[in-house]
């Protein structure tokens, strides 16, 4: 039988990559859902394409522009945020692919996890800023989660068939993005139009200006550490230009396995959607003569501060990871509009960092207020910078 995936985010890098593998494989998958933020036009053309059940456009002012380019289809449109909720809980939806960016993605996960639906897990997101709450949940519900990012898919991987505690560390690599090696002096003077090129994924403008700050493997991670039941002390990372070493476990005895492969994140959503068997592709294959040099450095914390960042928010526990993504968030969108040079972001993540309140053991009301209040505070701090 078919099963019915709903994707939240369709539009992004992530959603759109997981349309082709459902358009390789329509014998196993139906895209049941499409949802988006704004962008109204690429939704209309994958419903067009996929003919869903549902279509969601986040963005209510898009709802009739949405409505009406369906009217011809059996479609249901619907909108606004609530509705992503909604659309998770349907009995036909079998698998939920939560490819949305940031904050906006944990309560429509939460649904899909009291739904009891079988998760694949590309936000990050939402187990940086309320782990506990989420994996609680998991468990509750006896959901599995199947994470999609290369990093997390190569983890678990690697995991299986293995025993629980046989496992030393976690080994998480990163490309280093495109200003790796370089220095305080060069990055002040980087543009976002430099940040923005990566040398090995092809991401959205968030995913990838993180990649280069290295928040992105920050946020990493504590979504490991949450996933797999590790300390910050028990998860590495080593930079791995090539990008074909996805991560590494290191087990008690010694012995490392890894997981290889070219990066190509349609072979991680495959994986989490087709789990537990691995379903055939014509994805281009690796070739170990033609990629004979795998290189391996520490990263440079002290340069590349958002990663230490996100170690110290681990560390603290409680609502400091959602207070470091909300401030992220805010940083990373005023950097996309030139409005802050690239190292001025840690500095305004780590300030707000110390003034929103600290809550040990937050309920989701409390994890959204942390949100709204770390924005709110960022983004006086962005105002006061300008008005200097």
């Amino acid at each position: 039988m078919k099963r019915n995936v709903a994707i939240l985010g369709s539009t992004g890098s992530i959603g759109q990559q997981a349309l082709e593998v459902i358009r390789h494989h329509r014998d196993l998958f139906q895209a049941e859902v499409l949802t988006a933020g704004r962008n109204a036009d690429l939704l209309i053309e994958q419903a067009l394409q996929f003919v869903p059940a549902y279509v969601v456009i986040a963005d209510e002012t898009q709802y009739e522009n949405v409505k009406e380019s369906l009217s011809k289809l059996p479609v249901t449109v619907l909108s606004g945020t609530r509705a992503l909720s909604e659309v998770v809980s349907l009995p036909m939806v079998d698998i939920v692919l939560t490819a949305m960016v940031g904050f906006s993605g944990l309560v429509p996960t939460i649904a899909a996890l009291k739904a009891k639906k079988s998760l694949a897990l590309a936000n990050k997101e939402t187990l940086v800023v309320a782990g506990a709450l989420i994996m609680q949940l998991a468990r509750d519900q006896n959901v599995k989660i199947c994470p999609v990012d290369s990093e997390h898919s190569a983890i678990f991987q690697c995991l299986a068939g293995e025993q629980p505690g046989s496992v030393e560390k976690l080994i998480l690599t990163a490309s280093g993005g495109p200003f790796r090696g370089m220095g305080p002096e060069k990055l002040k003077e980087v543009t976002c139009h430099e940040a923005l090129i990566h040398p090995n994924w092809c991401m959205g403008n968030k995913v990838t200006i993180d990649s280069a700050s290295l928040m992105n493997k920050g946020l990493e991670v504590i979504e490991a550490s949450w996933l797999f039941g590790m300390k910050a002390e028990q998860i590495e990372v080593i930079i791995h230009p090539q990008s074909v070493i996805h991560s590494m476990v290191q087990f008690k005895d010694g012995s490392i396995k890894a997981q290889l492969g070219l990066p190509d994140m349609r072979l991680p959503i495959q994986y989490a959607l087709g789990y537990p068997e691995r379903l055939v592709s014509d994805f281009p294959r690796f070739s170990f003569e033609a990629c004979n040099n795998l290189t391996f450095e520490k990263a440079d914390q002290k340069v590349f501060r958002n990663l230490s960042l996100a170690y110290d928010a681990l560390h603290a526990g409680g609502n400091m990871a959602c207070i470091m993504n909300a401030a992220n968030e805010v940083v990373v969108e005023a950097f996309l509009e030139e409005k802050i040079r690239f190292l001025e972001m840690p500095g305004i993540i780590e300030e707000t960092m110390g003034k929103i309140i600290f809550v040990e053991k937050p309920s989701l009301e409390e994890y959204e207020e942390s949100d709204r209040q770390a924005r709110i505070y960022t983004r006086r701090l962005l105002e006061c910078r300008r008005n200097r």
